[in-house]
Order: structure tokens, then sequence, then C-alpha cells
């Protein structure tokens, strides 16, 4: 399981950016976003489980999105697509790295064995993005050359966090991955990625932590500044994630939406001195719309759900933390 919260204010100036880059809903470059994807009602058309909402640095909160999931012109698509572009284009291999991991990868039958999580890292020698997301499926292997959306993916809701980091920060990254033994499906940590990043070239090919501590907590800088506090755990944490150990490191009290669908969903605890909320329906304001958290898929904890939020939260979790 992995948790990345942002726990600075936004920033709104530009950043100078190298080649690689989250790109947000406005086609350019940004230092982080996120992207709620909608869920789809029983009866509705395949577009409209396409549609999202999108916040990043200079929105000011959510809004709605610019395009639909499967293009390229929205900020997921957009950013990811550089994943294929940069393969066709750079014609050496250690021009740049990449990792993609899913524990429900494409065209692969479900690794139970692994950590339950999802993402995608890609990078040149100067920076690159971490994009964290609960999308099962996705995205499609470098092979087949081509950015698309799963059509299994339309029914429920969806969330991704992006984050530009420069290159120094993905030693940290790699780190992590060793916390949350991710199923990696495609990848490739070579050159002088290897020698620099061989905690990332360790945990694509496998490997995770051997002894404990079996969580670990790093604070992450964002290429514009931002700060971002990584939360990782492997399979042999004996405690409660909520409760037991965010609640506690944040001091404070905490909104969680679960996958309800999975077995050994905890009830909202009050117990300690920081209470820990189970989220069970979700509003947003513009467009107006709700759901219940039955449909969602996005697995996050928040704070101050009932005024202005201050920090991004994404958290995908499941089974593999209960």
């Amino acid at each position: 399981m992995l948790l990345v919260l942002a726990l600075s204010l936004a920033l709104t100036h530009d950043v100078a950016y190298g080649s690689i880059s989250c790109y947000g809903d406005s086609g350019k470059r940004v230092d982080w976003f996120i992207v709620y994807k909608l869920p789809k009602s029983h009866h509705s058309s395949p577009v409209e489980g396409m549609r999202y909402m999108y916040q990043d640095g200079r929105t000011q909160g959510w809004v709605k999105g610019r395009s639909l999931m499967n293009s390229t012109e929205g900020a997921v698509g957009r950013t990811l697509n550089q994943l294929y572009l940069e393969a066709a284009n750079r014609q050496r291999e250690d021009e740049m790295a990449y990792v993609l991991y899913n524990d429900e990868p494409p065209k692969e039958t479900f690794s139970g064995s692994k950590g339950h999580t999802k993402g995608v890292i890609l990078l040149d020698r100067t920076q690159g993005f971490w994009l964290v997301h609960s999308t099962p499926r996705f995205p499609p292997r470098l092979d087949e050359k081509e950015y698309a959306w799963p059509h299994t993916a339309l029914t429920y809701g969806q969330s991704f966090l992006c984050v530009t980091y420069p290159y120094s920060q993905f030693k940290a990254i790699g780190n992590q991955l060793l916390f949350t033994e991710p199923h990696v499906y495609d990848y490739q940590v070579q050159g002088a990625f290897a020698r620099d990043l061989p905690a990332l070239l360790n945990a694509s090919e496998g490997e995770h932590v051997q002894e404990e501590p079996w969580n670990s907590q790093v604070t992450l800088t964002s290429k514009g500044g931002k700060e971002f506090v990584s939360f990782a755990k492997f399979s042999f944490f004996d405690d409660d994630l909520y409760s037991g150990w965010l609640a506690q490191a944040l001091a404070t009290d905490l909104y969680v939406e679960f996958w309800l669908k999975s077995p050994g969903v905890l009830a909202s605890n009050c117990s300690g001195q920081y209470r820990v909320y189970n989220v069970e329906q979700l509003a947003f304001q513009d467009p107006a719309t709700s759901f219940f958290s039955t449909s969602d898929h996005s697995k996050w904890p928040g704070q101050n759900l009932l005024s202005n939020l201050e920090w991004v939260r994404y958290c995908n979790l499941g089974c593999h933390l209960l």
C-alpha cells in the first residue's frame, strides 16, 4: 500500500521544466494534478463513464475535466502519452527509465501475492513524473505503442495523482516501492538509471524489504518545491493503517473512502485521540453530481472534508493491507 499526501499549500508560480512532466488539462506542464474519474450510472452511455473532475495548483479547487479519459488531450492521457512517444523517439535505452505497475495488469491475471498498488513512473536524467492511480488494467504496456483507456474501467470512480519530481527524488521513490512490493508488468531501468537508482531497479525486478521496519514515511519535494509526504507499508505491517499509523503521524482526524466491496472493511474508529471516519457518499458542486462509495474504486483518506481542503489526498488500498 502506498499513500501520498501533499501537506503544503498549492504553488501557483511557473516552474522551469525539462522534457518529462505531468501535463494539466490546459495542455501545459504542471507541478502536480489530481483527476477524479466519475462513476458511470447503470443506463448511461460509455462516454459518461469517461468524464472526470480535475484539480491542480491553479484551479483553486475542483473543476470539470476538459476532455475524456480515453483522450490524449486530457491530463492523464497527455501525461501518459509521453511514455509511448518517448519510447519511439529516443534511440538509446539509457536516455529514459520507466516502471509500470498494477496488481491487476493489462492482459494478465490478478496478482494477489503482490502489493495492492498501481502507478507509473517515467523519467529522464533531469526529472520525471510519478503517477499513482486506482484503475485496474491500465495503462497499456509500451509494446502496445499508444495510450488507451480500458473498457473495463467505465463503471466505477477512479482517482489519479501525478507529481513532477526532480531526478534526485527518484532514489526515495524507488525505496518506497520496496515496501509496497508492486506487481511490475513493464519496466526499463538501465545504464546510469540502474547505477543511480538501485532501489527502483530492485523493486522493478520483484525485490522487497526483508526486515523491520515494515513501514516507511518520507517527504518528497516536487519540481516546483511542493512537499509530499509518502507513506508506504509492506504486508508484514501489523496494525490498522489509518487509526494505528496515519492519524497519529499526521495528528488529525481522518475521513477515509474504502473500496466497500472488498472483504474486511473496518467500521469508523472513534476510540483514539484522533478519529477515523468512513466516507459513504461523495458530491461535487460544479457540475452537481453525487455518488455512493459502492460506486467508487478510488480509495483515499482526507482531512477537513466539511471545509476547504488544503491538502491533496490519494490512497490506493485494498485486501493487501487488511
